[in-house]
């Protein structure tokens, strides 16, 4: 019995290839965001089965491609630059956010991640079991290269269209003529 329900449970099966999750929550909305959330993370998982290139997690991805960015602003000029400038600053916030989710300093944990990738140590990465930068070759923490990309893109062009609709916003009302 799962509350008022009754259900059958199949164990002991050679070939347990299939599985069945029961969600339970208190209304209807709550079990549709449970679904959803559900079916996002199934989602990454059959992307990381299909496609096995990873890449090393802990923040690394986001701080190497931060300071690539920021090198690639120093060769720009005018808005441009700010506006790649502006995007290295975004890839930095993600280990920020991921430190500040774990309870840990932002400040210090990201710095040093920072420092140490620039550094030559590529393989570094937040280590949030220890409060610490650590090999993520060593620890074993590596994402799915699709989401990651996936995510990247979806980011960078929601950004895009904010910049669009800023852009169109700020241009002066065309002149009515007078009938």
């Amino acid at each position: 019995m799962i509350g008022e329900d009754k259900v059958i449970k199949f164990s002991g099966c050679s070939r347990n290839e299939a599985c069945t999750i029961v969600l339970r929550g208190s209304g209807q909305h709550i079990l549709d965001e449970a679904e959803r959330s559900l079916h996002d993370a199934i989602c990454v998982l059959i992307a990381a089965v299909k496609n096995h290139k990873t890449i090393y997690g802990g923040g690394n991805a986001e701080m190497r491609m931060s300071l690539a960015v920021d090198e690639l602003s120093k060769s720009m000029t005018g808005k441009q630059a700010i506006a790649v400038e502006a995007f290295a600053r975004a890839l930095r916030q993600l280990p920020t956010i991921i430190c500040d989710n774990a309870g840990y300093d932002s400040a210090e944990l990201v710095t040093d991640l920072r420092s140490q990738i620039f550094n030559g140590k590529t393989t570094a990465g937040l280590n949030l079991f220890q409060a610490k930068v650590d090999c993520m070759e060593a620890c074993g923490v590596t994402e799915c290269f699709r989401v990651k990309e996936q995510a990247l893109v979806s980011a960078t062009e929601a950004a895009e269209m904010i910049l669009r609709v800023d852009d169109i916003v700020r241009c002066a009302p065309r002149q009515r003529q007078e009938q």
